[in-house]
């Protein structure tokens, strides 16, 4: 069970890191490479399937933690990030514009990451105490 909890956090760190990378390096390389504009994935089709996938996993990670560890704190910072995810996109591009809508999902990826970094930190700490 302690492996599926760990691998579980580090999968939402991963998911999270690739959606920021996503945001903040696609348009770098798009500039650099044109040819990627071409066959690059829907931005919006990208933003979905990752929410699709980051919300189940962050949701059963982070409930197993708070179990283990019963820190609110993290649960309470993972809904943030996730809500701030599905925000930007139901408000997309036609609301938020380009930028904003970059920036929400950068934050909402961010907030997650440190979620899970905490969750993480805190079930070692819980496996460590002798209480």
């Amino acid at each position: 069970m302690k492996f599926i909890e760990n691998s579980l956090d580090k999968s939402a760190i991963a998911l999270s890191g690739l959606c920021l990378a996503h945001c903040l390096l696609l348009p770098i390389i798009t500039v650099l490479l044109p040819t990627i504009i071409a066959t690059t994935l829907n931005q919006e089709l990208f933003h979905i399937a990752m929410v699709i996938c980051v919300l189940p996993i962050s949701i059963y990670a982070l409930t197993l933690g708070c179990k283990k560890h019963k820190n609110m704190h993290v649960v309470v910072y993972g809904g943030l990030g996730l809500t701030t995810l599905v925000l930007a996109i139901i408000f997309g591009e036609s609301h938020l514009e380009e930028v904003g809508e970059k920036v929400l999902t950068s934050i909402g990826a961010i907030v997650i990451a440190f979620a899970h970094i905490q969750n993480y930190k805190l079930c070692i700490k819980s496996e460590e105490c002798s209480c």
